[in-house]
């Protein structure tokens, strides 16, 4: 999808504008949560997350949807990543 188009989606579904977010190449953030849904189209790099005893990753082109207070890990793959994200408060 493309980021247009992305953020056309997020406005009908009420999410706030998005932001663009970059994370460094092998960075993490341990477990932790947002007090926000959000969902993110990744442009660049690649993103694993764990969440609900189950883990995937995210490359160029995926989406991926995160509920409001929903414990969780991130691990940025080899050249990081750069993400398109909406949040909605939760």
């Amino acid at each position: 999808m493309a980021p247009d188009a992305f953020a056309q989606t997020l406005a009908v579904q009420g999410f706030e504008p998005p932001v663009t977010v970059q994370r460094e190449a092998h960075g993490m953030m341990a477990d932790h949560t947002h007090p926000f849904e959000a969902k993110a189209l990744i442009l660049a790099g690649e993103i694993r997350i764990a969440a609900q005893g189950t883990e995937r990753t995210y490359r160029s082109g995926d989406i991926f949807h995160l509920p409001a207070h929903e414990p969780h890990t991130e691990h940025y793959g080899p050249e990081g990543v750069t993400y398109l994200v909406g949040r909605k408060a939760g």
